[in-house]
């Protein structure tokens, strides 16, 4: 039986717009179980024990800022830690996709949910066929934000048959942890764009054009191609 697993992690949250705050971002990460990455998965858990973060639960977004756990580590194993993540995220056989919203341009909670919905419904159309090729889709979502999970469940129920759903806890797949990694590197896409990035993240990634040819551009490469 062929089978599509789907993470999915989200970056942001509904309520009024703050200049801290001023994106909403769903990523999506998609696996053809027929493809094996059990040897992309092996490397990665001996480069994280010989960086000394063995059976880490990655979260990108603090590593890059220096928050949470990572507030005691230098920045060049903050660095090291990346890359790594980095590599693998290179390696593996996985399609991304990630739909996000400018908050400054949204009145309320149900438009940019429904503007999510409209991105998330369209990228299911434009692709119908693909999604029909698997006997089952299995999303996966840590039910982090309740109008996140009434969207999965909406957009995925309304256009595929084929849809289960599954609860994941973030430390037990390193595919949602990719997820969790696309939402960043979405993140930094729209603020370098826009002239946005905080002065942690210069710091941590030393000029654009690091960021640009080491970081998003292997994100680009893995957005929105299936076959």
């Amino acid at each position: 039986m062929k089978e599509l697993s789907i993470f999915v992690d989200e970056s942001g949250d509904f309520g009024d717009y703050a200049e801290h705050s001023s994106y909403y971002i769903i990523s999506m990460v998609l696996h053809d179980q027929d493809v094996d990455i059990a040897k992309d998965l092996a490397w990665l858990e001996s480069r994280l024990a010989e960086l000394g973060y063995p059976h880490h639960c990655m979260h990108s977004g603090p590593v890059i800022r220096n928050e949470q756990e990572y507030r005691k580590d230098t920045i060049e194993n903050r660095r090291k830690l990346l890359k790594a993540f980095m590599v693998f995220f290179r390696r593996l056989d996985i399609t991304c996709k990630a739909i996000a919203i400018e908050k400054k341009h949204i009145q309320d909670p149900l438009e940019a949910v429904a503007r999510l919905a409209k991105q998330f419904a369209g990228f299911i159309r434009e692709n119908y066929s693909f999604f029909m090729e698997f006997d089952v889709v299995k999303v996966y979502y840590d039910n982090g934000q309740v109008e996140v999970t009434k969207l999965l469940s909406s957009v995925f129920v309304s256009l595929l048959e084929n849809v289960e759903f599954r609860r994941v806890f973030p430390s037990d797949y390193r595919l949602f942890q990719v997820a969790d990694l696309v939402c960043s590197l979405k993140l930094l896409d729209l603020k370098k764009e826009k002239h946005e990035l905080a002065k942690t993240e210069m710091l941590f990634f030393e000029d654009e054009r690091t960021l640009q040819k080491k970081y998003l551009k292997p994100f680009y490469d893995k957005l929105g191609v299936l076959e």
